[in-house]
């Protein structure tokens, strides 16, 4: 198993889910895993250490987790199949290991919330992991082009959006009415 830290939550251009960009420890390799908005505030809200009024859904978890003298040892992101990553709790429950089926979005929200170490199956990291080449900068490499710069150039594509950003900048919309 392969421990990573959470590097960052990236939000999608395309749609509303967000990416949670894990980093391997003491390597340039990073795995990007699709979760939801709300499991991304949840875990991007523990991180920033915002305090709110009623224990949120992993708060909960943990309160119960605690409740019944058990403790997280550790996540895990154990699986990949049909592009959809699978994770493993792990409780330490009286001495005893318990490992409990989980999305690995409430898994990392979790562990966040316990202080518990985050891992990824080796072959999970084989077939998913990222490493950046030289000279590639790695907020290209996770995020695609939305993370270039404002003083990139331009390319072809965004050049050829242009004529349409100046056409719709240019309708009068008062005349629909």
């Amino acid at each position: 198993m392969i421990e990573v830290t959470i590097d960052s939550i990236r939000v999608s251009l395309m749609s509303q889910h967000r990416v949670v960009v894990l980093k391997e420890a003491d390597v340039e390799r990073y795995l990007a895993i699709w979760i939801g908005p709300d499991t991304a505030e949840a875990i991007h809200m523990h991180l920033q250490q915002v305090a709110v009024a009623r224990p949120m859904t992993h708060d909960l978890m943990k309160n119960i987790i605690r409740a019944m003298n058990a403790k997280v040892s550790h996540i895990v992101i154990n699986d990949l199949r049909n592009d959809v990553f699978y994770a493993r709790i792990v409780l330490d429950v009286e001495g005893k290991s318990i490992e409990v089926d989980a999305r690995p979005s409430d898994s990392l929200a979790l562990a966040v919330r316990c202080g518990a170490k985050i891992f990824v199956a080796d072959d999970v990291m084989a077939q998913a992991g990222t490493e950046p080449e030289e000279g590639i900068d790695i907020e290209m490499l996770l995020s695609g082009a939305a993370a270039a710069s404002a003083d990139a150039p331009e390319s072809d594509e965004e050049e050829d959006l242009d004529i349409f950003r100046d056409f719709v900048d240019s309708l009068d919309l008062d005349d629909l009415g």
